[in-house]
């Protein structure tokens, strides 16, 4: 008789304390500067039941039903009373159980003002997380997700690379001279294939078992502030994968763009990528459509940012994640295809809560009118404030290559890298661009310049002395390159080598390095170790000459620092320093920042090769 009582309290304790199947956010924080907070839940009826919150300081405002009657929206606040702690939500329905979910609050870490996001003084590493390094092999193959394959001789298959991988490895990337690491994207893609690249998302909370957990995403996170650096997330509001878990129970008609289309005939419309409608005074109203509102590719549901349900999710979603992992900054993907008018907003918003954070948005356009359009502060003819602090400059990042390459003349050769340079009147903060020689997205530099080592370094030296934010792509320092077939994504991502057990050739230690690659790792080395005290790169004013006979040179400059660049094209050459008397360097001591040797500024300088030439006037 005991034990059937027993069992039968069991019972009913399990239903009282049953949960709801997912609430998201899964926890928030006290002492935010909005105080409020919408919570996501989903469950069978849920949309059937009351609410109730009893905890001091948190009240429900408002209870949203969905179409789906397996959903409620919950507005809450959280004033400054509130503190940390669980508290139970109950759900009442009109019959039946009441199901009660618990909920934390959690005390920030620290205040908002502290989170700094990278700038101008910061290289950045950009890593596809499956094709670095491989720090935990039990996590290869999940058998219970979508794709089970694992097979490095495949260029589009999964190959284990994870986030264990990245922490072991955050002592040589410190090394090289980075100061922050951009992974692509690790959350869950329970996709059928190709979801190695992590950007199809099929979970906005959760991080793809395959990549590890989220207390591995923290170790990350821990493991780089305490080396000084930061972690930058890749993040995605434009779209989610067709296998994401609301696909197969949305809780609008309109959650997603063209859903009705959708589900009636499994037709979509795809975007028309033109990216131009955002900024086209005359473009008509079906062509901003279909930009905007087309679906990225047929894997890939367009999100539709004007369900303002939807809208404040993707919101809450980059705040908790900037405090659960401290990060340093956001890079968001596509950025021109969400809606503008909830891009601006949702910038915005994290912004006005953490002022010194920064985000960069995706802009691929070689035109610098549409990257600047994007930035905070453009002077926009349409009004349009985005409120985004960083745009990706893929201008100066297509003409550097050009520019090198090209036969020198009048308006060819080094002169594009100067008159790119001058289109930095119309950014309404140029050292807030972020550039780069190449990303994971196409060609590698070396690939890019032929694999011509020179010229792969006078592109790299060009590149991290500009007033722009550098981030270079894994790989680059070790000649990394795809050309047995440019713009192949699979081989653009090759797997690091090192990364894995039982590798021939090993990047981390230099094991089986060629002479070349060595050589170009101690290149960038000398160059990034440089740069991160350089305060004259980071926030010196810019001085550059016209190109003069295949010599185009550049100034940084503060305070008593002096960085001198020098693009030369010529197998030898005598330059004349009276050009450059404006600067002031006359009868200075200066110093080759790559291979240590000093001379004084004088009358002339000869250079008896091809190549970049570093020189400054800091000689400590």
């Amino acid at each position: 008789m005991k034990k059937i009582s027993l069992l039968l309290f069991c019972l009913a304790f399990s239903f009282l304390t049953a949960q709801v199947n997912r609430i998201e956010p899964p926890n928030w924080w006290v002492g935010f500067k909005n105080e409020n907070l919408q919570l996501l839940v989903h469950h069978p009826n849920i949309g059937t039941t009351i609410p109730k919150i009893s905890y001091p300081g948190v009240s429900i405002i408002k209870v949203n039903q969905a179409k789906s009657p397996n959903y409620l929206f919950i507005d809450i606040t959280i004033d400054k009373s509130a503190k940390p702690g669980t508290f139970n939500i109950v759900f009442e329905p009109e019959k039946g159980k009441k199901i009660i979910q618990s909920y934390e609050l959690k005390a920030k870490s620290k205040p908002s003002e502290d989170f700094i996001g990278f700038n101008s003084s910061d290289v950045i590493y950009l890593i596809t997380p499956d094709r670095f390094a491989n720090g935990n092999d039990a996590n290869d193959v999940v058998k219970t997700m979508k794709e089970t394959t694992l097979d490095r001789t495949q260029n589009y298959k999964r190959h284990g690379g994870d986030l264990q991988g990245i922490t072991n490895h955050v002592d040589y990337i410190k090394n090289l001279g980075f100061t922050a690491v951009w992974p692509t994207p690790v959350l869950t893609n329970d996709m059928k294939g190709g979801s190695y690249h992590g950007y199809a998302m099929t979970d906005f909370y959760q991080v793809d078992p395959r990549f590890g957990t989220l207390n591995d995403y923290k170790n990350l996170a821990d493991k780089l502030n305490q080396n000084g650096m930061k972690l930058i997330m890749d993040q995605v509001a434009n779209h989610c994968g067709s296998e994401h878990w609301w696909m197969k129970d949305l809780p609008f008609g309109d959650w997603v763009n063209y859903q009705e289309l959708f589900e009636k005939e499994k037709k979509f419309i795809t975007s028309n990528h033109r990216r131009t409608t955002n900024q086209d005074l005359y473009a008509s109203e079906k062509d901003k459509k279909e930009m905007t509102d087309g679906w990225f590719v047929s894997s890939m549901p367009d999100l539709n940012q004007r369900n303002p349900f939807l809208a404040k999710y993707i919101i809450q979603n980059s705040i908790w994640w900037i405090e659960t992992l401290h990060l340093g900054g956001i890079r968001q993907d596509t950025y021109p295809y969400s809606d503008k008018a909830f891009m601006a907003n949702w910038t915005g918003e994290i912004m006005a809560e953490y002022p010194n954070f920064n985000i960069v948005g995706e802009e691929w356009t070689s035109n610098p009118l549409l990257i600047g359009y994007w930035q905070r502060g453009a002077n926009n003819k349409d009004g349009y404030q985005s409120n985004l602090r960083s745009t990706m400059d893929f201008a100066m990042q297509t003409i550097i290559p050009q520019a090198i390459k090209e036969p020198e003349s009048w308006d060819k050769g080094l002169a594009k890298i100067y008159e790119g340079l001058a289109n930095d009147f119309h950014y309404a903060s140029p050292k807030d661009l972020m550039i780069f020689p190449d990303n994971h997205d196409m060609d590698r530099i070396f690939t890019q310049l032929n694999e011509n080592i020179e010229n792969t370094k006078m592109a790299l030296a060009t590149y991290l002395v500009l007033p722009r934010i550098p981030q270079m792509y894994y790989g680059t320092e070790i000649l990394m390159q795809n050309t047995a077939k440019p713009g192949d994504h699979g081989l653009i991502r090759t797997d690091f080598p090192g990364g894995w057990k039982g590798d021939k050739v090993n990047a981390f230690t230099g094991e089986g390095l060629s002479v070349e690659q060595k050589d170009m790792q101690n290149y960038l080395t000398k160059i990034l170790n440089y740069r991160k005290s350089s305060k004259a790169i980071h926030e010196g004013k810019t001085t550059h000459f016209a190109p003069n006979k295949g010599v185009y040179t550049l100034f940084r400059m503060l305070n008593d620092e002096t960085v001198v660049y020098i693009l030369n094209k010529n197998d030898s050459v005598t330059i004349d320093l009276s050009t450059f008397s404006e600067i002031g360097l006359e009868g200075k001591k200066v110093k080759n920042i790559v291979t240590g040797e000093e001379f004084i500024w004088n009358k002339e300088l000869i250079l008896n090769k091809k190549g970049a030439y570093l020189f400054t006037t800091k000689l400590n």
